[in-house]
């Protein structure tokens, strides 16, 4: 199948949107599950402190998304986006499998081999959603609405039933208490390899899209390579599993890491510029104030896997709509859930408005995603009033979430989106890579503001806890607002340096 015939498909969706589609959506099964865990299992069974397991928190989700950097350049130049997927897959198996075994002594031995894991599949399988489109196609928000469904769909089983059964509030008459956390853990493991037996199944009607580059059925016209490249880039990565172990463990070397990566990849990216026409460059200029908005985003959307469950476990109910649901559980795949269903109408919304010229553009969206995110925060910090001995309403938190998802199905799959329309041909991955470099830098600012909650109140009441949090959900809402509205009013700029994309 030749890439023409697989752009010129009919309908709202190409039909090789939904392999990739359940190959992410187990994959993010996988690393939601491990995400919903991280701070829990770090508190209860490794006996840190709430600052300390939100520095680790942020630390650990910025080193995985960080190497989705380094991950999609390898992708670019040496693998090709299904080998790396592939590879980036089985060191997350591995790294489950590691830690379904024992947890408390291989902890960070585990989790360092699921960072770099997460860094080669994950920018990839969105790059090669991108490459089912034509570049003008305006079905393209929409078919990324989709897939982001699928990733959510994942996300809420694995937010959910990881954090459930490792804590015992699922299947507890069955698992023995000592082997919770390692059945979590391999669930995990479990739902990768599902994963990655679906895009093994399927990746024949993908044509040439991800092959390796200088492959000559391959979409770039490139040399073929010396097969000890491909060889050396599996080494390499074995090499610095040891070296990550180190870096994850110790959230000093986090803060070198992220003064030093932000800053060199910035260079790479000024470096490739010089390589491109001035239109190009452009665009690229225009994916580069998208990435660094990004970083505020995530910064404030990514509370959840810290500070967020540090509330949840100290100052909610358990009683949702009359149902009584763990509130930790609730944290973790509630916005999932939501978007599970709102994001296949939001992208036939999308697609609807096109069709009368009446959809706003990529900036206007990314404003409104930044004031849907600040108007959840104001929700959260609304839960004071709901309060009694510092035990506040899971109901009123829910509908928090609620308010958060539309903001970011406004900003994070038209983002991916985006990075696909902006980007050069031969820059795809790596642009991809800078989206979630940003998410690691979003990842890292959430962890030293859910650490800064958390320092002065160690051993504080539940009502003082409940103070302190919204006060701090209170001013990150006013920040997520003002950036929507600075977004919005520099519209105009943005919009010339994209020239005719949308």
């Amino acid at each position: 199948m030749t890439l023409e015939q697989i752009q010129d498909f009919k309908g709202k969706y190409p039909k090789q949107i939904w392999s990739l589609f359940f190959s992410e959506m187990w994959e993010r099964f996988c690393f939601y599950g491990m995400r919903g865990m991280l701070v829990i299992f770090m508190i209860s069974q490794l006996d840190f402190h709430d600052r300390e397991a939100n520095l680790q928190y942020g630390a650990t989700q910025a080193f995985v998304y960080a190497f989705t950097f380094i991950g999609g350049l390898f992708a670019d130049k040496i693998l090709g986006f299904r080998k790396s997927l592939f590879w980036g897959g089985l060191l997350m198996i591995v790294g489950s499998m590691i830690l379904a075994a024992d947890p408390h002594q291989f902890f960070f031995l585990g989790i360092s081999f699921t960072v770099i894991g997460t860094g080669f599949f994950k920018p990839n399988i969105s790059t090669m959603v991108g490459y089912l489109y034509k570049p003008n196609d305006t079905r393209r928000d929409a078919g990324f609405s989709l897939f982001y469904a699928g990733i959510n769909l994942g996300a809420l089983l694995g937010g959910y039933l990881c954090v459930a059964i490792g804590k015992g509030e699922l299947l507890e008459s069955v698992i023995p208490a000592a082997l919770r956390w390692n059945v979590a853990f391999g669930l995990a493991a479990v739902v990768m390899l599902i994963s990655l037996i679906n895009f093994a199944i399927t990746k024949k009607n993908l044509g040439p899209i991800g092959l390796q580059p200088g492959d000559p059925r391959a979409l770039e016209d490139k040399k073929p390579l010396p097969r000890w490249a491909e060889y050396a880039v599996y080494a390499l990565t074995l090499v610095f599993i040891p070296i990550i172990q180190i870096m994850v463990s110790e959230t000093q070397y986090t803060d070198y890491f992220m003064y030093s990566i932000g800053p060199l990849t910035l260079l790479y990216l000024f470096y490739e510029m010089t390589k491109v026409t001035s239109a190009e460059r452009k665009k690229l200029f225009a994916a580069l104030i998208f990435i660094l908005f990004s970083i505020l985003f995530w910064g404030i959307y990514e509370q959840s896997g810290g500070s967020l469950s540090i509330f949840a476990a100290k100052n909610l109910d358990n009683n949702l709509l009359g149902l009584t649901l763990d509130p930790n559980g609730v944290n973790n795949s509630g916005g999932a859930f939501f978007i599970i269903f709102l994001a296949p109408l939001i992208g036939l919304l999308w697609i609807w408005l096109s069709k009368r010229k009446l959809e706003p553009n990529t900036v206007i969206k990314f404003g409104l995603g930044f004031i849907f995110l600040g108007l959840g925060y104001y929700v959260l910090f609304a839960t004071r009033f709901f309060a009694t001995s510092g035990i506040t309403s899971l109901n009123i938190f829910t509908l928090a979430l609620l308010v958060i998802t539309f903001g970011e199905l406004a900003l994070s799959p038209i983002g991916l989106s985006i990075m696909t329309k902006l980007s050069t041909k031969n820059l795809q991955g790596m642009m991809m890579g800078m989206w979630f470099l940003a998410s690691a830098y979003g990842q890292y600012v959430a962890g030293i503001i859910g650490a800064n909650m958390a320092t002065a109140h160690e051993d504080a009441s539940r009502v003082q806890t409940l103070i302190t949090y919204t006060d701090g959900y209170k001013q990150l809402g006013l920040y997520a607002i003002i950036a929507g509205v600075v977004l919005i009013v520099i519209s105009p700029l943005v919009r010339k340096l994209m020239q005719e994309v949308r």
